[in-house]
């Protein structure tokens, strides 16, 4: 296990069934690293950490008596784990390699990014994105409009 660096802005803090198979999907599928993992009497995860492409990401099990509940007990979530990432189609691959199910395969987007995206075996989505061109909010809306009429 690594220091904790500092943090700064938002972290994402997780919850998932079964967190510690959880991590090492994470490693396997994003090659992340793990940082901490505390477990209660139980021998559930209450809180660990990993670093995934540079920014750490803090997950847990399940404890639904608290409001602890994963996407998997909710039927879904409202959130994105979004990843530059060098290579948007390695990465997808080696996502859906590891058992991660596919949602969008990689595609060139009006935005200018390569952009592709997954869901976790704990619920969660990962889009994967790898930025191919730098464009102004003008030309993205054009791009957009363009897209609109086609």
């Amino acid at each position: 296990m690594t220091e904790r660096p500092p943090m700064a802005g938002v972290t994402p803090h997780i919850i998932c069934r079964d967190a510690k198979a959880a991590i090492a999907f994470y490693k396997q599928a994003f090659g992340a690293e793990e940082m901490m993992a505390l477990e209660d009497k139980q021998g559930k995860l209450m809180h660990g950490a990993i670093m995934v492409n540079g920014a750490m990401v803090m997950l847990m099990d399940e404890y639904p008596d608290y409001g602890a509940k994963s996407p998997l007990m909710l039927g879904g979530s409202g959130v994105v784990l979004h990843m530059q990432v060098p290579d948007v189609d390695a990465a997808y691959k080696r996502a859906v390699d590891a058992g991660a199910k596919p949602l969008m395969e990689p595609a060139d987007q009006f935005w200018g990014d390569r952009y592709g995206s997954v869901t976790d075996p704990f619920g969660h989505c990962w889009a994967l994105a790898t930025t191919k061109q730098e464009l102004s909010p003008d030309e993205i809306m054009a791009n957009l409009r363009k897209m609109e009429q086609a």
